[in-house]
């Protein structure tokens, strides 16, 4: 089943409405979609590599739109669903305390998602569900998502289809190579 939602999901990156398709998939992939957009952005830039940054930039307002979305869903579904069943068993305190100490760390958790393969649909809908501050969560949304698609984007732009296996297969690795060495720099900054 996700083979062939792969392949279907590849299939559209030819179709004339590829970056109607590509904001579709980006919309739904920050929420409930299982299958991300690099799948129609990598082969569209390769095709058109003069509009990288156009079909970044298309990708990256279409996941931050669903990421809403996504955000939507954790606040509604946990406040109707969620919290009662916490209530039920008495754990509403501990949800309480887990959403302060999210919420404290919010802005990364959502960088962090954002930029690597980490579903980010989870994040998003986590956030919701936490009560994340709504402008904090857009911005973070903004600069994670755009560093993902604007990077993939630049690396196809400058070196074409060569880059392709390695932003298929490594690149996932480097951002989050990338998130650690960021997060250790700052523990050394400040513990030290």
């Amino acid at each position: 089943m996700i083979r062939r939602l792969y392949d279907w999901t590849l299939g559209l990156a030819e179709h004339r409405y590829a970056l109607v398709a590509l904001a579709i998939v980006a919309f739904l992939e920050s929420s409930v979609f299982p299958i991300p957009p690099d799948l129609l952005l990598i082969p569209m830039i390769i095709a058109a590599p003069r509009r990288a940054f156009v079909i970044a930039g298309i990708c990256m307002v279409a996941s931050v739109a669903g990421g809403l979305l996504g955000y939507w869903i954790g606040y509604s579904v946990f406040e109707t669903v969620g919290r009662p069943v916490l209530e039920f068993y008495g754990k509403d305190a501990y949800f309480d305390e887990f959403a302060t100490r999210y919420n404290e760390y919010g802005a990364w958790m959502v960088l962090i998602a954002g930029v690597t393969p980490f579903p980010y649909k989870v994040i998003t809908i986590l956030s919701g569900s936490t009560g994340l501050s709504l402008p904090v969560f857009i911005v973070a949304s903004v600069i994670a998502r755009g560093l993902r698609f604007f990077i993939v984007a630049a690396l196809l732009w400058k070196f074409g289809a060569p880059i392709r296996d390695f932003i298929e297969r490594r690149l996932g690795l480097m951002f989050i190579l990338f998130v650690i060495l960021l997060l250790g720099g700052f523990y050394v900054v400040k513990f030290l």
